[in-house]
């Protein structure tokens, strides 16, 4: 079984911000394989696939470790099946990097995970940075039409990933 958690922010004002990346990754995968969310546990929004679950925790973003620590013990998943997905300011807008391994960096939802539950793969999506907002209000900006178009794109990329990290076929560090 495999578990792929989007990281994101629970209320509907987060939706189209920068910091939501995770949640609309995953949404996306979801509706493209005709899919929905269709339970709620362990603090999270559930959907069940064919050898796979996809999670949106409803904790906060800084406290994702929570409810990913309990996806990980009710389900009895194996660190190495988990691919947490979620937005990068140090990558470029739009671009993608998996990573089996490797340190939270400046990201508090993964650095709460990596303490939580332990280092498992992850799919960053570059989100950029615009150094004349700080950073916390960036984050937590709106999506203008551009950025909107560049994200989905990106989504796309990222729901071919999370496909091939289901199937067992990504096994190498991959940036696109």
């Amino acid at each position: 079984m495999k578990l792929i958690v989007g990281l994101g922010n629970p209320e509907g004002k987060y939706t189209n911000t920068y910091h939501n990346t995770g949640f609309n990754a995953v949404d996306f995968f979801v509706k493209k394989n005709g899919l929905k969310f269709t339970t709620t546990k362990c603090r999270a929004e559930i959907c069940k696939g064919d050898g796979y679950i996809i999670a949106k925790p409803n904790t906060y973003m800084n406290l994702s470790g929570d409810s990913v620590q309990e996806l990980r013990k009710y389900f009895k998943i194996a660190l190495s099946d988990i691919m947490i997905i979620l937005d990068d300011i140090d990558l470029p807008k739009g671009k993608i990097r998996y990573r089996m391994e490797g340190s939270a960096g400046t990201h508090n939802g993964l650095r709460d995970i990596v303490n939580k539950v332990g280092i498992t793969p992850r799919l960053r999506i570059g989100i950029g940075r615009d150094e004349n907002i700080p950073l916390r209000d960036y984050v937590l900006s709106t999506l203008d039409p551009t950025s909107k178009a560049t994200m989905q794109e990106a989504y796309e990329k990222a729901s071919v990933l999370i496909e091939q990290f289901i199937a067992g076929d990504l096994c190498q560090d991959t940036t696109i």
